[in-house]
């Protein structure tokens, strides 16, 4: 992929759209996706019903977009489609586990989903760590360093919730 031009923000954003398209495009059904379960919990008696809508929203949807659109917007050159989607398999691949170990209250399969968020957290870390980072972007490295950290610290709390659950 091309440098993305720093000085305009419009031709900046067009220019970081492709590496950030697939983080958007899945967090937004996440987050639709989210909205719908919680709509049906109640009415169902889905007992798991809120923490899967929240974790749909939150780490599904908001991290997720924070993260590769993040990604996108703070590299001098945003990451190798190769690498996009590396991140994108591993990342959703890991929420995928994770869900499934949470609603078949199998603690083990919850820690797969887990480390695989972790090893896309440290993907996305190193990309934005090894492309260089525009000189503007001092606020957007504070906002990604943060969802970086809250998705950190949370993941082994979450687990740590999983086993005394489940275990």
């Amino acid at each position: 992929m091309p440098d993305v031009p720093p000085s305009n923000t419009a031709d900046r954003l067009v220019a970081c759209w492709p590496a950030a398209r697939p983080f958007v495009v899945i967090g937004a059904a996440c987050i639709v996706a989210g909205g719908i379960v919680a709509a049906l919990s109640r009415p169902t008696d889905f007992d798991l019903g809120p923490w899967l809508a929240a974790f749909l929203v939150l780490v599904g949807g908001v991290a997720q977009v924070a993260l590769g659109g993040g990604q996108a917007w703070l590299a001098m050159r945003p990451p190798t489609h190769r690498r996009i989607a590396i991140e994108v398999a591993t990342w959703n691949v890991g929420l995928a586990v994770t869900i499934v170990g949470s609603l078949a209250a199998v603690p083990v399969v919850t820690t797969l989903g887990g480390i695989a968020v972790l090893c896309a957290l440290a993907l996305f870390l190193d990309s934005v760590g090894r492309t260089g980072s525009t000189s503007r972007s001092a606020i957007a490295r504070k906002l990604y360093t943060a969802v970086t950290a809250i998705v950190l610290v949370s993941t082994p709390i979450g687990l740590a919730l999983a086993w005394i659950r489940h275990g």
